[in-house]
């Protein structure tokens, strides 16, 4: 499977959705924030009132569009010919005002105030005491003053306009007292319809109302929570997407695996932890279905081997029986008695070879399963085993070719049971070769260890059967034509094994030669020093 490491891992994963998660929290706070900050710069923000008077919508009379620049604290209204009402922003103000009420309002610009007094004159009557103070752009202040009677008319003084008396509202525009807490200022603008006169009111809240617009504002943090529910809701849904999917596909593999079904993961997505699980899974469920198969195989050879073994200890067993019994029945003539007893122990010896090599085998496989090893020179000891076994080989019609050098190969080698090893390869070869078959024995040093090549130019292996031919109850072929348990070349590898060797069926054998087996035995370590210091 091909592995995509370019994608992060789980803590990389989590790291960067963790950070992200933070940044953006921070930027829904900061953008909260900044609306909090733009309410509350709303709620002190003072009328724009030069961008109003320099409006084209307000020249144009398209008043709707001027709301949005006396804010929240400010209102205008705009009068007309003779000081009718046009449009008000809001309500309170006069539907008509005359020449002399607008002409005591203050122009928008002008840096004034009005102050008022009440005063006591020397007759014990009620006056009101006016001063307008006018400062210039160089600071320089200029006072005028004037007394007015009850009736409201100027008794002392005055403020340079020519009137002798004020009416009551023309006092309230005067002294900026018509509307309470706010200031108003007049202007003149030029439209398209005619003059107009625009009244700009800018109202000055008291602190209960500054206080409850100030809470006003505060509930812009009420979106903070559905914003930051919405932020890790998105988060939470993307990292489901990211881990809680490929585990949920993992696990229907590993479900599908347990009961019985062939399952892969795949490219699962999500975090290289994950993947490289999902990798490990089908690497594990191949090498399952690998093993389930090769298990299927071992146990149908194994059937079939046990189907026969069964059979070669049936038939010396019904011959033992059947000869027994024809002796003891007297069907058997007295001069024919030895012959039908030599078959009879002929076949119990053949039952007890069966039995042996079982033996041999359960001893192989015991954990306990010890060699008495000693120094050995295996030259030597090739050369008297061949010597030893020669009659049996010659007798059985086959041929021997060995090559044996001179130079002693000292390993560590238990007599007996590397014989054994021995007699198996052997036995092989003249259970399954015809007449006349060369056998092959050759001896050599190669690469610090000892070789022990045994070969030979008969039938040889079938393909199929090359691979697991070491394996127990596995025979050359399925024939039954010839005795075999299949155990002999497993107990072999067993042996050499226990010596720290291998043994192999090599699969391109030398010219000449259609099987040959190849044993390996490391020298022992006084040879191996011997081998050097010669060097």
């Amino acid at each position: 499977m091909k592995r995509n490491d370019h994608r992060g891992g789980l803590f990389r994963l989590l790291a960067a959705h963790i950070l992200l998660f933070t940044l953006t929290l921070l930027a829904i706070t900061a953008a909260v924030f900044l609306a909090w900050d733009a309410a509350l710069a709303d709620l002190t923000r003072p009328p724009d009132w030069d961008a109003l008077l320099a409006s084209d919508a307000l020249r144009e009379g398209r008043y709707d569009a001027l709301r949005r620049y006396p804010g929240r604290f400010g209102d205008l209204a705009v009068y007309g010919a003779h000081g009718a009402l046009v449009w008000a922003s809001a309500d309170g103000f006069d539907a008509r005002l005359t020449d002399g009420e607008l002409e005591l309002v203050r122009p928008y610009g002008e840096l004034s105030a009005v102050e008022t007094y009440a005063a006591q004159s020397g007759d014990g009557e009620t006056r009101t005491l006016v001063l307008r103070r006018a400062y210039s752009d160089g600071g320089a202040e200029t006072v005028q003053a004037m007394a007015l009677d009850g009736a409201g008319r100027v008794v002392w003084g005055g403020l340079g306009d020519g009137r002798a008396s004020y009416t009551e509202a023309e006092l309230s525009y005067l002294t900026d007292t018509r509307f309470e807490r706010a200031r108003l200022m007049r202007a003149s603008v030029a439209g398209a319809d005619g003059a107009r006169t625009v009244l700009l009111r800018e109202r000055m809240p008291d602190d209960a109302e500054m206080l409850r617009r100030y809470g006003e504002t505060r509930r812009v943090w009420l979106a903070f929570l559905p914003l930051y529910l919405a932020d890790a809701g998105l988060f939470i849904w993307w990292l489901r997407r990211r881990i809680a999917r490929p585990l949920r596909r993992l696990n229907d593999a590993v479900a599908a695996q347990a009961e019985g079904r062939g399952a892969r993961v795949g490219d699962c997505g999500g975090p290289r932890e994950i993947r490289r699980i999902a990798e490990s899974f089908d690497r594990f469920a191949e090498r399952l279905e690998a093993s389930e198969a090769e298990r299927r195989r071992l146990d149908g050879a194994r059937q079939k081997m046990i189907a026969d073994i069964s059979h070669d200890i049936k038939t010396p067993v019904t011959v033992i029986c059947a000869g027994i019994d024809a002796v003891c029945d007297g069907k058997v003539p007295p001069r024919d008695v030895p012959r039908a007893l030599r078959a009879v122990r002929q076949r119990a010896d053949t039952l007890a070879r069966l039995v042996d090599t079982f033996h041999e085998y359960s001893k192989t496989q015991h954990p306990e399963f010890a060699l008495r090893l000693e120094p050995l020179d295996v030259c030597e000891f090739a050369r008297e085993y061949l010597a030893a076994k020669y009659d049996e080989i010659s007798m059985a019609g086959f041929s021997l070719e060995p090559d044996i050098p001179d130079e002693p190969l000292v390993c560590l080698v238990d007599r007996v049971q590397f014989t054994r090893a021995l007699d198996n390869l052997f036995s092989n070869a003249l259970r399954h070769n015809r007449l006349g078959t060369m056998l092959f024995t050759d001896v050599a040093e190669e690469n610090g260890a000892a070789v022990i090549r045994v070969a030979d130019n008969g039938e040889g292996i079938p393909p199929a059967r090359r691979a697991h031919i070491f394996e127990p109850f596995v025979t050359g072929d399925d024939a039954r034509s010839a005795p075999g348990s299949g155990l002999g070349l497993a107990i072999t590898r067993r042996i050499v094994e226990h010596h720290g060797g291998t043994v192999e069926l090599a699969a391109r054998p030398a010219p000449g030669r259609t099987t040959e087996f190849v044993l390996t035995l490391p020298l022992a370590p006084a040879a191996r020093n011997e081998g050097s210091a010669a060097l």
